[in-house]
């Protein structure tokens, strides 16, 4: 996967995110930071608005966004400053791809497909919305090998967040740091 051409630090990345059927979830917008060895790195700043069909809001605190360079996820990462207890949350998703709007201006899309892996301050680290994905499988046809790819990474995302294996390891440290600057 290739980064549009032009993209630059500071410039504005669009998250949009849509479902396996087409439907439209969740659009963030953020600032590009950066690359390392684990992919393309976006902050996602306090007050942004957020939305998807049926929900919108002001972010309540920063998050950074990491788009990895292989796998079939993207993972959001929230320091002490968020007011909830979830620090990392990975989104299984699929079909990535980066778009160029205008130069300074880019979005990324990809298929969330409904499992999460989320490390909680209280909650430790859990496996979410199994029963959304069962339903959605259904529901919206989800090819065989597709359900099997998706069932393996979450289960190895699983075990490297809570072995806090790289980039789960505080590598989100240091890129929250380049947003805050």
């Amino acid at each position: 996967m290739r980064i549009p051409h032009g993209l630059n630090q500071g410039d504005l990345v669009v998250a949009r995110n849509r479902k396996w059927d087409g439907r439209a979830h969740w659009v963030v917008p953020g600032r590009y930071l950066g690359e390392d060895a684990h992919g393309w790195w976006i902050f996602q700043g306090t007050n942004e608005f957020c939305a998807r069909p049926g929900a919108a809001f002001y972010t309540a605190s920063d998050a950074v966004l990491l788009v990895p360079r292989t796998g079939e996820f993207v993972v959001t990462f929230y320091d002490d400053t968020y007011p909830g207890d979830f620090r990392v949350y990975v989104d299984l998703a699929t079909e990535h791809e980066w778009k160029n709007l205008r130069p300074g201006v880019a979005e990324f899309h990809v298929i969330d497909m409904d499992l999460d892996v989320i490390r909680s301050a209280d909650r430790g680290v859990f496996v979410d919305d199994e029963d959304e994905f069962a339903d959605h499988r259904i529901e919206m046809a989800y090819p065989v090998q597709l359900v099997d790819r998706i069932r393996l990474a979450s289960d190895e995302l699983y075990q490297a967040v809570k072995a806090q294996q790289p980039p789960f390891d505080g590598t989100d440290r240091e890129w929250f740091r380049k947003g805050r600057a």
